[in-house]
């Protein structure tokens, strides 16, 4: 597929069609925003994102697989074949309409989307964007035996995080809110997550009982009373 099919298929992919639709979708959403959960591969994006949908009764989103089904094909062959700028490009434009277009859920990035400054400010405008930040020894345990991260083939994983984390974790400290996702079990980092959205738009959230409140990470831009 070409250029002009992807954008093509990109759009004729409308509301509703992706996966985690339902009646999830049809409910009174707990939150009035997207979440967008941003982070490096290994943060736990889409193990916390299922479990916040789950818990928040939300669809759940991936940025990669809606990406993969407008394009019909792989992102590693979308690399391959038309090149990363071409990729990002479609990128942002799914992550946009996600945003801006369908109804409130809990939406996982890849790696590199926040990296963009259009795709930034489209979450910005039309969501709320939650960094799970992971050490290096984590992100290293996790992405362990994890062959279909093409990027931590080209070396040694852990200097290629090293460098990714350099690069991109002042970006990501620009998201709403920041989280850290550490060893302990994801149902607590969800907790966390919960707390810091109740925080951001003061609205009750359900929690586990015996768990959350006050334990979350409130981060985000500077002169932001909920921001990080």
């Amino acid at each position: 597929m070409d250029v002009m099919g992807l954008r093509k298929a990109m759009t004729a992919q409308g509301p509703g069609t992706g996966p985690g639709t339902g009646a999830a979708a049809d409910a009174e959403p707990l939150l009035p925003r997207t979440v967008v959960l941003v982070g490096l591969m290994g943060a736990g994006k889409s193990a916390i994102g299922r479990r916040l949908a789950t818990r928040l009764h939300l669809p759940f989103r991936d940025a990669d697989t809606e990406i993969e089904a407008a394009a019909g094909c792989t992102i590693a062959e979308i690399f391959a074949r038309d090149g990363e700028p071409v990729f990002r490009s479609v990128e942002r434009r799914i992550i946009t309409r996600l945003v801006k277009d369908e109804p409130v859920h809990i939406l996982a990035t890849g790696g590199g989307a926040f990296m963009d400054p259009e795709t930034r400010a489209a979450v910005r405008q039309h969501g709320v964007s939650v960094w799970l930040r992971a050490e290096l020894d984590v992100l290293v345990a996790r992405t362990a035996r994890r062959t279909h991260r093409p990027i931590l083939n080209q070396g040694d994983p852990r200097a290629i995080l090293g460098r990714l984390m350099e690069q991109r974790y002042p970006v990501y400290a620009e998201a709403d809110l920041t989280v850290v996702s550490d060893e302990r079990p994801p149902d607590v980092t969800v907790e966390l997550v919960i707390d810091a959205l109740e925080a951001h738009f003061g609205v009750p959230l359900p929690h586990r009982q015996g768990q959350g409140h006050g334990q979350g990470q409130r981060g985000g831009r500077p002169g932001k009373t909920d921001a990080p």
